[in-house]
């Protein structure tokens, strides 16, 4: 559970943090607390589980990146834990996991998230991740994106 300041935090937080050269100390004063206190109730929030990260969430198609594709892979599973962190260190891989086969239909179980200023460059990242993966890999496939979607986590209700 959450107390009332916990929840006032994370109703100020989940839209996103204030451009501000100091946006922890904006943030607590916003809800008069001290910065250092809020910094450790995050930091407990996060121990805890009840969040799980604070992180930017770029407008790929603003920084120019239009071309996007989410790369399928069966992987052998003696393999995939290895190879999957492997393919999620790259620098030009956003997100990487593993997921169920659901066979018969799909028998890809990695998942990696690249982004390219054209198909060109998407490819070519797809490529580095098949030299990598070789003969572990047995199939692979690519989703393209057609239309951006809003991503946000979950979202508390403001009480009252």
């Amino acid at each position: 559970m959450i107390d009332a300041t916990d929840r006032q935090i994370i109703e100020a937080l989940q839209g996103g943090l204030p451009l501000s050269p100091t946006p922890y100390a904006q943030v607590a004063k916003d809800l008069g607390l001290q910065e250092t206190d809020l910094l450790e109730r995050l930091t407990a929030l996060k121990a805890r589980g009840v969040i799980r990260r604070i992180a930017a969430a770029p407008n790929h198609y603003k920084l120019g990146m239009t071309s996007n594709g989410m790369t399928v892979w069966d992987v052998d599973d003696a393999s995939i834990t290895k190879l999957g962190a492997q393919i999620g260190a790259l620098p030009f891989v956003t997100h990487c996991y593993e997921r169920p086969r659901a066979l018969p239909d799909w028998p890809y179980n990695l998942f990696a998230m690249v982004h390219g200023a054209n198909p060109d460059e998407v490819e070519q990242k797809r490529a580095e991740i098949a030299a990598i993966l070789g003969d572990a890999c047995r199939a692979k496939d690519i989703l393209y994106s057609t239309r951006i979607l809003k991503k946000t986590g979950l979202r508390l209700k403001k009480k009252g």
